[in-house]
């Protein structure tokens, strides 16, 4: 069981990492999936969010979370073809936390360097907590 801190990390970049995982056969766990970044302009990242809301129909999608964890899952959802046996027994292997849970307290984190916000030159990100506070999520 690999359980990756999702602190200041691209979920982009966390997400490749963890599909890559689940459909090796791990279980992979992601915490604190509020304090991750989405790395782009402000604007234009609260307008596409905007933009994906409003499309569709409340009944048959396409649904796009508000909640942090769920939103992380469904980008980690987006790099595994989960439509097929093999990805959707993969897709169930990923579970997202928002903050810490108690039951994970005992066990060793890992991080992913290449993915840290330190280490792009890009200064415009904004982190999935506020972008899911726009979205009207209430966690």
């Amino acid at each position: 069981m690999i359980i990756v801190d999702g602190k200041d990390l691209i979920v982009g970049r966390v997400a490749s990492f963890v599909a890559k995982q689940a459909l090796n056969g791990e279980t992979v766990k992601i915490v604190n999936c509020e304090q991750m970044y989405v790395t782009g302009d402000k604007v234009f990242l609260f307008n596409e969010v905007e933009r994906r809301r409003d499309q569709g129909t409340w009944s048959k999608g396409p649904f796009y979370f508000r909640r942090p964890d769920m939103f992380i899952r469904r980008v980690v959802r987006g790099m595994i073809p989960y439509k097929t046996s093999r990805g959707s027994i993969a897709y169930k292997r990923v579970m997202c936390y928002i903050g810490f849970p108690k039951e994970l307290e005992q066990h060793k984190t890992t991080t992913i360097d290449k993915a840290n916000v330190k280490n792009i030159q890009n200064l415009k990100y904004v982190t999935v907590g506020e972008l899911c506070k726009h979205m009207g999520s209430k966690f």
